[in-house]
């Protein structure tokens, strides 16, 4: 992966939050969840400003960041689904889920579309057992999904807003 150079503004974002964590060790996961939050996704050199400032070893940032799914170091689409494959999704369908996404989407997990709307992934575990198959798209969960609903969520988003949050 190519290095990127850090704007002076992206810099001074990551330093605001270690900041707001009073420049904790124990609060790497919140720091990480923040930053994300602003710019994202989690990149190398964003790890190097957060070690620095929670005065941690960027291999501890690192480990931390590709330990927990919910981190990326990727960018990601503008809608990112997520596909739980735990255990109770994975009896209930979700490989086909998953399947159907790829196909629709012409991309392969842990990949954007080419338009830059759509990023893919697979989770183990989101912890909504009971809605299994599970689909998220940013922060919306979408329970017992099954293949034939893929397009329909896919369309929600395709003009640039779920369908739920237009005007009636």
């Amino acid at each position: 992966m190519p290095k990127i150079k850090l704007a002076e503004k992206t810099i001074t974002q990551i330093k605001e939050v270690c900041a707001k964590f009073n420049h904790e060790e124990g609060e790497l996961i919140n720091v990480l969840h923040q930053v994300q939050g602003r710019l994202g996704y989690l990149p190398a050199e964003v790890q190097e400003v957060i070690a620095r400032e929670l005065n941690m070893s960027v291999a501890k940032v690192y480990g931390v960041v590709t330990f927990y799914s919910f981190f990326t170091m990727l960018p990601q689409g503008e809608f990112p689904i997520s596909i739980c494959m735990g255990t109770a999704c994975y009896v209930r369908g979700a490989e086909q889920v998953l399947s159907e996404f790829k196909r629709q989407l012409k991309i392969e997990v842990g990949e954007t579309s080419a338009d830059g709307k759509f990023s893919l992934s697979s989770l183990r575990c989101v912890g909504a057992c009971g809605l299994a198959p599970v689909v998220t798209v940013g922060e919306k969960v979408y329970g017992r999904v099954s293949p034939q609903q893929v397009s329909k969520i896919i369309a929600e988003y395709q003009e640039g807003c779920p369908a739920e949050s237009k005007s009636a």
